[in-house]
């Protein structure tokens, strides 16, 4: 099962031409997947008190964090889908980590402290959105995201693409980062 994590609030963006031609692209090759579209569902990426007294137990009061967490168990491949704003992830996409990825779900401890992986994600594809060139985010989504966050909870086998110039690129521009993600997408 593969799980695309959706992260934009506008339809119109280029952010959900991506989703849907992910989508569009599964749907003709007969994937299994499903979406977690973090603002559509009214996902809250605020860390409440009440949860935060569960956390040291892999606990929350929060509903769809418990729900992504089931369904993130039941997935070999994710597909994260979100803009780079202010040079760096949505703040929703954090609060996804800091609410989903639980002790008992995503990680666990062995006796002596080291952090065990729990999740048994075999591919792990973030596509992104940005203004600025690429390279001035690699050391971040390369160097930081995918061994120091995604890594540690099992998302392994990290790819990232990133569309730079989204806004004041061409159309042509776009159009073959779409068609370029789509093939490597299988």
């Amino acid at each position: 099962m593969t799980t695309i994590i959706y992260a934009h609030p506008y339809d119109g963006s280029f952010n959900h031409a991506i989703l849907e031609a992910v989508v569009g692209r599964y749907d003709k090759i007969g994937k299994k997947y499903q979406v977690i579209d973090l603002y559509k569902d009214g996902f809250n990426p605020v860390l409440e008190a009440s949860s935060l007294a569960l956390y040291s137990t892999g606990g929350t009061t929060d509903e769809l964090a418990r729900r992504y967490g089931e369904m993130l168990q039941a997935t070999d491949e994710v597909v994260m889908i979100f803009p780079v704003w202010w040079g760096m992830i949505p703040a929703i996409i954090k609060g996804f980590f800091d609410k989903v990825l639980l002790k008992g779900v995503a990680y666990d401890y062995s006796p002596d402290g080291a952090m065990l992986p729990l999740l048994q994600i075999s591919r792990t594809v973030v596509v992104t959105t940005s203004q600025s060139p690429s390279v001035m985010f690699g050391s971040f989504f390369e160097g930081y995201l995918a061994p120091m966050v995604l890594n540690t909870v099992g998302m392994t086998g990290v790819e990232w693409y990133d569309c730079d110039d989204t806004s004041r690129g061409t159309r042509e521009h776009r159009s073959d980062f779409l068609r370029n993600l789509v093939a490597k997408l299988g």
